[in-house]
């Protein structure tokens, strides 16, 4: 054979074989484009998708924003009447917001998401960026009414302040319910006063610089003759710094500092002190059933004066109780004592309801091995009876009802043969008898009540079924309206793929794990896609979709060639405390064993599933994640990009990182550290932080840098000027699409400073 002979077999033999990869190339500058447009491309295309509900004040009138062709519009619902309209002329006060603006407000794109009706429903109230606005329904004047309320920003270096700084007097008094006397702060401790001659006495003399009354910890008696106040030794208040190397208008650069607890810190100690108001009498109490707090709530008196009560969050988060404390003795009891071998989760798991000023209370516990309801004597502090029981969880308390002795509750997990994360709503009375459905179908609901719980508005939906806005009936629970059904036909159209829910066996080979499986809209099941995992998991939640998205977060990298899925591994939340407690002291688990397991069962059904090419990618906790793959798991993961994470669970706040990985610290801090385990690196990682967050201190990451230069690896790094906690923004997120067509798909991606100069 000669050799022109053999080029074309050659030829042949590759085009054959290979042939289907070529035609679809991937990793061009055409590509990025689709992927970047994709979320604003396919939102335009789904028309009547409702938002949230709001009920408005103490009506059963409610109003919701939708899609509409060309943009949004808000309608408003009276469900008495069981009459839909506009809430308000969109082309009348876009016109007076341009007019007021001085710039062009389209009707159908309104420069705002929340609306609150004020004056009896005769003006709206909105806010665009730092201002606040109302409109006159009748005359659609619209007037700037002052800031916007405050909410937390990027820079706000404020955001984990603890306690307040010692303060010798207060010009603040808190006046006693009668009106006749006042409480304030003279000399670290506290004073009252007769408020017509301003004459005071001083209640406590043991007050000081070191160990001083709080003014916001006051709370007066309703009978006016007691007082009960808060005594607090201040900790250590841990500092962290910033600079921010790029500020806008000036060319040198900031420095910030930030007050943030890290685990381990010593606290601020309060310590509950009873003052009789008539003899000027101070009650020492006994700490001994919360020596030790990490928190203690603020006191609030029952309703008769005869106690006062605060909750109590040990420090380790094992014991969590109700603390109840006599107003004329000051002896300390118990009403409720959760103590837990792992941990109590306060922080999502946490509902208590007192009944007739505290005779009897609704408690939240997991101490069957399931989240449910328990019914108190809170004279006795003992279980009345379990209201809420069986082999599923309780994820929210709506209401309750005390006249009536009903409690209105969403849960998951209880409707055999579904996905164990849809919510269903569900009525039940005290005493855990008349467990009524509100919501049926194979679908999750979210659902929201009128003030008065005549009615309810039940939206439901699946990541592959549009969701549904139904009003219905409590009584009967009859659906007296079809508010909204999405439409998703020009999506459809458009050749939308809806993720797929895929279920595999977990580590113990019988606790099922759920996940979705995102493909590009225009896959073909003949061809291998390299897989990238999107990983979150924090302790906190669970995070897979289970309700509709015409552009979830993951597409978008799907669109680039990619199988792009999402599980809940063992150690997240929302299924047994079992399930749960697998994170416990071990956040370098992160259900690992459990998502290699999952995609080895997705490789075996699909042959498009290249489990030879897996990368992963995460961000705050999930980038902690993401780099425990390629570190922990190297034979398995081979990519990773880690943005912002809490490398190191002592580097990052308290709350989280004690009351999953417990206290005092111990050595599995160090053997879940991706910083003491950077030695392990073996795949390819890139490292993204934000010089300026203030969720995860930066140094965190910069740690990690310090490891894995001393091991001599090799590694990129992305740190963005002024950039706070995420994937680094539009520039981050494509250097994450870059580095997984360079090291999953083995392409070398667009030379972008030759596009930018070309453009």
């Amino acid at each position: 054979m000669n050799r022109r002979s053999v080029c074309a077999v050659c030829f042949f033999i590759l085009f054959f074989v290979f042939g289907p990869c070529f035609l679809s190339a991937q990793g061009t500058q055409a590509d990025y484009e689709r992927a970047f447009g994709l979320r604003e491309k396919l939102s335009s295309l789904v028309l009547n998708m409702p938002e949230r509900p709001f009920w408005i004040d103490k009506t059963n009138r409610f109003w919701y924003r939708k899609s509409v062709k060309g943009g949004s519009a808000f309608y408003l619902v009276d469900a008495k009447a069981l009459k839909k309209e506009q809430a308000f002329d969109h082309e009348k006060l876009a016109a007076s917001l341009s007019k007021l603006l001085e710039e062009e407000v389209e009707p159908l794109k309104l420069p705002f998401r929340f609306i609150t009706f004020i004056e009896e429903e005769k003006s709206l109230e909105f806010e665009i960026g730092e201002w606040k606005y109302t409109c006159d329904l009748t005359t659609y004047e619209v007037k700037k009414a002052g800031p916007a309320q405050r909410r937390w920003r990027p820079r706000d270096f404020t955001m984990w302040e603890r306690g307040p700084a010692p303060r010798a007097a207060s010009e603040e008094a808190k006046v006693s319910p009668d009106g006749t006397m006042e409480a304030f702060i003279k000399n670290y401790n506290v004073y009252i006063r007769t408020k017509d001659n301003k004459e005071e006495s001083a209640l406590s003399f043991d007050g000081s610089e070191g160990n001083y009354y709080t003014y916001g910890s006051i709370a007066w008696s309703p009978d006016s003759k007691k007082i009960a106040a808060y005594r607090l030794r201040r900790g250590y208040h841990r500092v962290i710094h910033y600079i921010e190397s790029s500020p806008d208008g000036q060319l040198q650069p900031k420095h910030h500092t930030m007050e943030y607890a890290k685990p381990g810190d010593a606290l601020d100690v309060e310590q509950p002190v009873l003052f009789l108001v008539d003899g000027k009498k101070q009650i020492p109490i006994d700490n001994a059933l919360f020596p030790n707090p990490y928190s203690i709530s603020d006191p609030v008196w029952r309703e008769d004066s005869r106690a006062f009560t605060f909750e109590y969050n040990q420090r380790g988060h094992q014991v969590y109780r109700v603390i109840e404390i006599d107003g004329a003795t000051g002896k300390a009891r118990a009403v409720i004592s959760e103590e837990a071998k792992t941990f109590f989760d306060y922080s999502g798991k946490n509902f208590r309801h007192d009944i007739d000023d505290g005779k009897e209370v609704i408690w939240m516990s997991e101490r069957d091995g399931w989240n449910h309801l328990y019914l108190y004597d809170g004279e006795t502090g003992t279980v009345k009876n379990q209201i809420t029981k069986g082999e599923w969880v309780v994820r929210r308390v709506h209401k309750v009802d005390e006249e009536a002795r009903q409690i209105y509750f969403q849960a998951s997990g209880m409707n055999e043969g579904q996905d164990p994360y849809f919510t269903h709503a569900f009525r039940i009375a005290f005493d855990g008898s008349g467990l009524t459905p509100l919501t049926r179908g194979n679908f999750s609901h979210s659902v929201s009540f009128s003030p008065d719980t005549a009615y309810y508005v039940d939206t439901w939906s699946r990541v592959d079924v549009p969701p549904v806005m139904e009003l219905r009936r409590t009584s009967d629970q009859k659906v007296l309206m079809q508010v909204e059904k999405a439409d998703i036909r020009e999506l459809i159209s458009a050749g939308w793929r809806a993720p797929e829910v895929f279920v595999a066996k977990g580590r113990d080979n019988k606790t099922d794990i759920w996940g979705i499986i995102n493909r590009p809209m225009d896959f073909n099941p003949d061809k291998k896609y390299p897989v990238v995992e999107y990983i979150y998991a924090g302790p906190q939640g669970s995070f897979v979709p289970k309700t509709f998205s015409p552009c979830n977060r993951m597409q978008p990298l799907a669109e680039m060639g990619f199988i792009v899925v999402q599980m809940d591994g063992m150690g997240t939340s929302n299924r047994s405390k079992a399930f749960h407690d697998v994170c416990w002291k071990d956040l370098g688990d992160a259900g690992f064993p459990d998502r290699i397991l999952w995609h080895k069962a997705a490789a075996a059904k699909y042959p498009s599933y290249d489990i030879s090419r897996v990368g992963i990618y995460g961000s705050s906790a999930g980038g902690q994640n993401a780099l425990g793959g390629l570190l922990f798991h190297p034979e398995f993961y081979k990519a990773g990009v880690s943005s912002c994470g809490c490398h190191d669970n002592r580097m990052d706040k308290m709350w989280w990182n004690e009351l999953w990985m417990g206290w005092p610290l111990g050595p599995e801090y160090g053997a879940s550290s991706n910083v003491d385990n950077a030695y392990r690196l073996q795949g390819k990682l890139l490292l993204i932080v934000g010089e300026l967050d203030t969720n995860v201190d930066p140094s965190s990451t910069m740690q990690v840098v310090d490891a894995l230069i001393k091991a001599d690896k090799t590694f990129d790094l992305l740190v963005i000027p002024g950039g706070g906690h995420g994937m680094g923004g539009a520039y981050g997120e494509r250097k994450m699409y870059d580095f997984f067509v360079q090291h999953l798909q083995g392409i070398t991606p667009p030379n972008w400073n030759k596009i930018e100069k070309e453009k």
